[in-house]
């Protein structure tokens, strides 16, 4: 709901768990008054501007201002929204306030993914109220800069977020350079008020130790995360959140900022004072850079604000039904995701057509459906060193092809997906022998490789028709249900051979929006294949993607133990039907540990199922029991696709307050049903005292059964449930309870 009081200048972002206040100060400047538990439907709040107030004689008011669109000048001195330096070579750009209007429904960014009231095939919540969207625009009147705010209350089934995006034209008679555009800021006024500082959450990692949760005092000061990869990285997410140190799972209040993009980044607390806190996200301020002419724009990617009354779960139950519901256009995204068997750790680049088929005959046999082809079907391709960019079979290993191949898969009982990582080049390959240019680079400068291959450059167009080109060959010439869409290294000369200097710094963002354009073409014209996003592992997973690819490869370590933390970590933002999880054999090939098939098929049915192993090599018996367990995926996979999902315990030294960091737990909940997952990463003594977990959502009076015994729901949620172990490391205990009736 937006409440307008022009007489007050105020308005009212009111959404059910939220609200958000907007205020016109007497100089023009746009003011955000308050970020948190909803206020009811009233406009009556302009008092709230009282409270900020500057006695020293040295700062400038604009210091302790909560500014809706800082940018530089007239005093503020923090993190500006904006900045551009005009024609006299000043970066003073002061925003105040020009109109508004209030539209129906949620306009799409031109370029870039956001989301929406619906998908394309009309999917919604029928109790969710249509939405509206309300605009501000802001301009500088000397340079001429206009910024057009624009406000969304996304609702997804009774969880609802603030989405926000900027517009910026220039509107003056001369060029304007943008060195700072971000996507949205916004003040945590009372920071210090309930006597606790802040605490600063983030999603930090590597390559195979993706988004481990960090949490942190805030301080005084700034704290700042970012990528300048030309990716949202390993090492960073392009997530931030702000809570009370007493927050939990359950308890405390959490701002935190998502932003719908798949490039460089940045995100940012800055403190002025002891009272005051901003958080701010956007594109990164030190890779980007932007010459508007005259009668140009520029769109900020979307940056999704939850704020959360009731901890981190309710946070995460908001994320991941704005980005179920409201995000992506595939027809998969409300659709069971097929089990699938990849050939990489079973056969790396000595994958051929025969062993293909076999594989695919097997999988079938024991409920698999879906076999991918990964890499080496290609150009020369045997090892990393050649042929990306040659995507045509390579009919020594496939001397039928990829639609001959498909046939046989197909045949054979299973569904045929196919790997492609069409981002890239090989300096070895037709492609790079004929389009020498076509890679990113800085002039003269050395091409620094990474996995031996160059990363095309998407800021062209007919870069990017080619893409597109080969893809609807490729999806067209077979029957390929499934594309598993890989970017294996990141960008080192982020610059374009087409590009005059004083445009270079675009370079980054145009590929992005080079990309965008490739994605949102082949997925609207097959939109019956599913595509899997992977970025050596987790490199990039975002909103961005999650737009147009449903799901994503969550890190190239299969090793369970490992990914209890990695998948732990992602749930804080992403759901986890979104992230790709295997089953991998043992010893595991990255970390040479061996995990108690259990705990592996756990691991793996809390995501998007699939196998990394070789089929062929495994006994009769040990199919027999892995079909059990796909079996059991199978079972469960609507119930983790749609449930809510909470975290019960942290394999992390965090808040949750468990006897012990020896524990890992989770579980998937909906009306009825309730599936816990409990973990011990490390074996202890028999006398060790025994674990205990307290499931979430049951209702209090409703009965539930495990097929064995019974339990009161206020009951179980009291007492908890007691878990036993098997005597091993990484051990896993399973609960499965239904809603039944008892007389």
């Amino acid at each position: 709901m937006i409440l307008i009081s022009p007489d007050q200048r105020l308005f009212h972002l009111l959404g059910k768990t939220f609200s958000y206040v907007l205020y016109i100060d007497d100089e023009g400047r746009l003011l955000d008054l308050y970020w948190k538990d909803p206020l009811g439907e009233t406009t009556d709040l302009a008092y709230l501007c009282s409270q900020y107030t500057c006695s020293s004689s040295f700062d400038q008011p604009a210091t302790r201002l909560p500014l809706e669109a800082p940018s530089v000048g007239g005093g503020y001195y923090g993190t500006p929204l904006v900045q551009a330096i005009g024609p006299d070579g000043t970066d003073m750009t002061q925003l105040t306030y020009d109109s508004y209007q209030v539209v129906e429904g949620k306009p799409a960014l031109e370029g870039l993914p956001s989301l929406h009231e619906s998908d394309r095939f009309g999917q919604r919540f029928k109790d969710d109220a249509p939405l509206q969207t309300l605009k501000i625009t802001l301009s500088d009147k000397t340079t001429g800069l206009k910024a057009l705010l624009s406000y969304t209350i996304v609702e997804a089934g009774g969880r609802d977020g603030l989405a926000k995006s900027m517009v910026l034209t220039n509107q003056g008679p001369a060029p304007l350079l943008l060195t700072h555009m971000d996507s949205a800021c916004a003040y945590i006024p009372d920071a210090a008020s309930s006597g606790e500082s802040l605490e600063v959450v983030h999603l930090k990692g590597a390559w195979a130790r993706e988004r481990n949760i960090v949490r942190t005092p805030l301080g005084q000061g700034t704290y700042r995360i970012d990528s300048k990869r030309g990716a949202s990285s390993h090492e960073e997410n392009p997530f931030l959140a702000l809570c009370r140190p007493s927050a939990t799972e359950v308890y405390g209040s959490v701002w935190s900022a998502g932003l719908i993009y798949s490039g460089s980044f940045e995100a940012a607390c800055y403190v002025p004072d002891a009272v005051t806190a901003q958080l701010s996200i956007g594109l990164n301020s030190d890779t980007t850079r932007w010459l508007l002419e005259p009668g140009q724009s520029f769109t900020t990617p979307e940056a999704l604000l939850v704020y959360s009354g009731r901890g981190f779960g309710q946070m995460s139950h908001t994320f991941h039904d704005l980005f179920r519901h409201c995000l992506g256009h595939s027809r998969w995204q409300h659709k069971e995701r097929p089990i699938l068997i990849n050939s990489w750790e079973a056969a790396y680049f000595t994958i051929n057509e025969e062993k293909c088929v076999q594989m695919a005959k097997t999988a079938a046999s024991m409920g698999i459906e879906l076999f991918v082809l990964d890499d080496g079907w290609f150009g020369a391709r045997n090892d990393d060193t050649s042929s990306l960019g040659d995507w045509y079979p390579n009919l020594q290993k496939f001397p039928h092809g990829i639609k001959g191949l498909a046939e046989r898969v197909n045949k054979a009982g299973t569904l045929f997906g196919l790997w492609v990582e069409p981002e890239m080049i090989s300096p070895n390959s037709d492609l790079c022998r004929a389009h020498p240019d076509w890679c990113l680079h800085a002039g003269d400068r050395k091409r620094t490789l990474g996995r031996n291959q160059l990363i095309l450059d998407l800021s062209r167009t007919e870069v990017q028709d080619y893409i597109i080109g080969f893809m609807t060959d490729l999806l067209s010439s077979a029957s390929i249900s499934y594309i598993k869409w890989d970017m294996n290294r990141n960008m080192t000369e982020p610059f374009s051979g087409t590009q005059v200097p004083q445009h270079q710094m675009e370079t980054q963002h145009r590929y992005m929006l080079g990309l965008y354009r490739v994605l949102d073409t082949i997925t609207s014209a097959f939109p019956d294949v599913l595509f899997e996003s992977c970025s050596g592992g987790g490199g990039r997973f975002d909103a961005g993607l999650l737009a147009y690819m449903p799901q994503a490869w969550a890190s190239d370590d299969t090793d369970a133990r490992e990914r209890l933390k990695i998948q732990y970590g992602t749930s804080l933002v992403y759901p986890c039907y979104s992230m790709g999880s295997h089953i991998s054999s043992v010893p595991n090939h990255q970390v040479n540990r061996v995990t108690p098939l259990k705990t592996r098929a756990a691991v793996a049915m809390s995501g998007s199922f699939g196998l990394e192993l070789n089929l062929l090599t495994m006994t009769e018996e040990e199919r027999k029991e892995m079909a059990a367990w796909i079996g059991k995926a199978k079972e469960y996979r609507r119930l983790i696709m749609e449930g809510d999902f909470d975290r019960l315990a942290s394999p992390f030294d965090d808040k949750t307050y468990t006897a012990s960091t020896n524990l890992c737990a989770w579980q998937f909940s909906n009306d009825s049903e309730l599936l816990l997952m409990a973990f011990r990463p490390q074996a202890e003594p028999s006398n060790a005292m025994p674990y205990r977990v307290y499931p979430r959502g049951l209702e209090d009076d409703a009965y539930y059964s495990d097929g064995t015994h019974t339990y009161l729901g206020r009951a179980l949620a009291g007492a908890g449930l007691v878990l036993t172990f098997d005597p091993t490391d990484t051990a896993c205990v399973i609960v499965y309870l239904k809603k039944i009736n008892k007389d």
